[in-house]
C-alpha cells in the first residue's frame, strides 16, 4: 500500500511495511534516493545496470501477460481477423467483403488480432471505416460504415461478419498469438492514454481506478476462473504501460533520468531528482485520489 505506515516489521535487511491505502506498492532500493558507499546499493551501479533494474517490473507484467494469453489461447483456441461468416445485409456483406478475406488495415492502423479490428470499429462508431483485406494475395479496400445494434442489454457498432477461430492450436501458434494479444493490448493502452489527454474519453464513463478494477475483476469472476485470468492479463499490461510512462516517481521517469546521465556522462544532481520525484509523488496521489471518488460517485 501507499501512504502512512500501519504496521511494519524489519528483516535481516529488509524492512516490510503496509501502507494505509491500498492503491499501489513500492520497492525502495537502498541507495535509490541518496548517494550509499556500499558495492551492493543502487547508487554505485553504472546507469546502464541501473536502468535494467528499473525496467525489470515492467518488462516481468509484460511477460506475465504473454504467459497468461498464451495458456488461455492454448486451451480454448482464439479468433483471428478473418471472415468466417457474414451476416445477410449486414454492411460488411453490401460493401463486397467475403468469407475468407483477412484484414490487414483499418483506418490506416494495422490489424494484428482480431480485438484490433473490433475496437477500430467502436471507436468509428457510425462514421464510414476504410478496411484493407488481403483476398487470395491481393490487397483490396473497402469503405464501411458500422452500424448500431443492441445485445445483451448493451449496444455496440458491428459491420456484420463473424471472425474466424483457431481451434485446438498448439504451443507455438498459441505462443504466437499471446505475443500479438499483447502487442494490441500495449498499442489500445496507448491508444486510450492520446484520446485522454485529447479529450476524446469521458471521465466519468471510460476512466476507472482501484475501486472500479476491483468492481470489474468482480463481474469478471461470475464468468469463471479463466475470465478471471484472462483479465489479470489485461490489467498487468496495463500497470506495465502506466509504470513506464515518461512522468516523475514512475519507473519511465526514473529511466529518462539514468538514460541523461548515460549520455552526458553526468550524474543528475540528488536534490533535482528528489524535487522531481516529490512533485510526480504527490501529483499522482492527486490522481489517484480524484480517480477514486469519481469510481465511487460514478461507477
Amino acid at each position: 500500500g501507499m501512504g502512512p505506515k500501519i504496521i511494519s516489521t524489519q528483516g535481516k535487511e529488509t524492512k516490510y511495511s503496509l501502507g494505509l491505502f491500498p492503491i499501489g506498492g513500492y520497492v525502495k532500493m537502498l541507495g535509490e534516493e541518496d548517494e550509499v558507499k556500499d558495492e551492493r546499493s543502487f547508487s554505485s551501479k553504472s546507469p546502464l545496470r541501473r536502468i535494467s533494474v528499473i525496467i525489470a517490473g515492467a518488462t516481468m507484467n509484460l511477460l506475465f501477460a504473454i504467459l497468461i494469453f498464451t495458456t488461455v489461447s492454448n486451451k480454448f483456441g482464439y479468433t483471428v481477423p478473418v471472415v468466417s461468416e457474414l451476416s445477410e445485409g449486414s454492411p460488411a456483406q453490401m460493401a463486397g467483403i467475403l468469407s475468407g478475406d483477412k484484414f490487414i488495415k483499418a483506418n490506416g492502423v494495422n490489424i494484428k488480432t482480431a480485438e484490433d479490428l473490433s475496437v477500430e470499429i467502436s471507436l468509428a462508431k457510425d462514421t464510414p471505416i476504410n478496411l484493407v483485406v488481403d483476398r487470395d494475395g491481393e490487397e483490396i479496400e473497402f469503405v464501411v460504415t458500422p452500424e448500431l445494434i443492441e445485445e445483451d442489454g448493451r449496444e455496440r457498432y458491428i459491420i456484420g461478419f463473424t471472425f474466424d477461430r483457431v481451434e485446438n492450436p498448439g504451443i507455438i501458434d498459441s505462443f504466437k498469438q499471446g505475443i500479438k494479444k499483447t502487442g494490441s493490448i500495449i498499442g489500445q493502452t496507448f491508444k486510450s492514454l492520446k484520446m485522454m489527454v485529447q479529450g476524446d474519453l469521458n471521465l466519468k464513463t471510460d476512466v476507472g481506478g482501484p475501486v472500479s478494477i476491483i468492481r470489474m475483476s468482480n463481474e469478471v469472476a461470475k464468468n469463471g476462473p479463466w475470465d478471471l485470468i484472462n483479465f489479470i492479463g489485461y490489467i498487468s499490461i496495463s500497470l506495465a504501460v502506466f509504470n513506464m510512462l515518461p512522468f516523475p516517481a514512475l519507473d519511465g521517469g526514473w529511466t529518462v533520468i539514468l538514460l541523461i546521465e548515460l549520455i552526458t556522462r553526468r550524474k543528475v544532481p540528488e536534490k533535482v531528482v528528489g524535487v522531481v520525484n516529490y512533485v510526480g509523488i504527490m501529483i499522482l496521489f492527486g490522481i489517484m485520489i480524484l480517480v477514486t471518488v469519481k469510481d465511487i460517485l460514478f461507477p
